[in-house]
This record gives C-alpha cells, sequence and structure tokens, in this order.
C-alpha cells in the first residue's frame, strides 16, 4: 500500500528528529515550510545542527541538496550558472540555486549584488 502524504510527512519528522535532538522547533518549521511550498530561515549560533537539519531535510525527502558558503568575493554566477564554451558551442552550466534544498551560509557576508541575485531566485 502506497504511503500517505500524512505518512510520508510523520516518517520525515521521525528521521529528522532521530538525527537532532532538541530541534523540534526547527524540525516543525521546516515542515511547514515544506507544505507551504515556501522558503525557510534558519538563525543561529554556530553548532546547533543547521547544516544537518538541512542535508537531513533533503535527504529524506528525496530532494536535492547544495550548500552556498557566502564570501565578499562571491558573483553572482556562482549562485546561478553561467555559460561555458564547450566543443565549439556555449553550454550553459547551472549552479546551486538549481537545487531543490539550498543552505545559503553567512548570506551577510556576501556583497549586494550577490544577495540581490538569491533574492531573485527566491521569488521564483
Amino acid at each position: 500500500m502506497a504511503e500517505t502524504p500524512l505518512q510520508a510527512l510523520s516518517r520525515l519528522r521521525e528521521a529528522l528528529q532521530e538525527v537532532l535532538f532538541g530541534q523540534e522547533e526547527a524540525i516543525e518549521a521546516l515542515l511547514a515550510t515544506l507544505l507551504a511550498r515556501g522558503h525557510a530561515l534558519l538563525e543561529g549560533v554556530p553548532g546547533l545542527g543547521k547544516t544537518l537539519l538541512a542535508e537531513s531535510f533533503a535527504k529524506g525527502s528525496g530532494l536535492s541538496y547544495k550548500r552556498i558558503q557566502f564570501t565578499p568575493d562571491l558573483l553572482p554566477q556562482d549562485l546561478t550558472g553561467s555559460e561555458v564554451f564547450r566543443e565549439g558551442r556555449f553550454e550553459f552550466v547551472r549552479g546551486p540555486l538549481f537545487a531543490q534544498v539550498v543552505l545559503a551560509d553567512e548570506i551577510n557576508r556576501a556583497p549586494p549584488k550577490v544577495q540581490s541575485a538569491l533574492l531573485e531566485a527566491m521569488q521564483e
């Protein structure tokens, strides 16, 4: 018998709670975001498991995952991708923003144009 969406959500919640102890609020917020087809902002001091939560969420959901470390020298095309010349023609190579789950770490360190590219992609 096929798993219902409610059963799948419950299974995902249990799997995330096995990996992350004491993060029930963050897990519930992330699951609500999944249901709303929206975006989540996970904030907190280092070491709380935000990266592990994002990775585990993507794996448990069967979604693609990419992590972007924002730095002052990051360029917008580092997020979105760029055209690369191969075998006599240009080919678009997708950036990490094309993943279904993207962890954008330390957004505040990125230049304004990169932050703008991230926000624009989130609106799509």
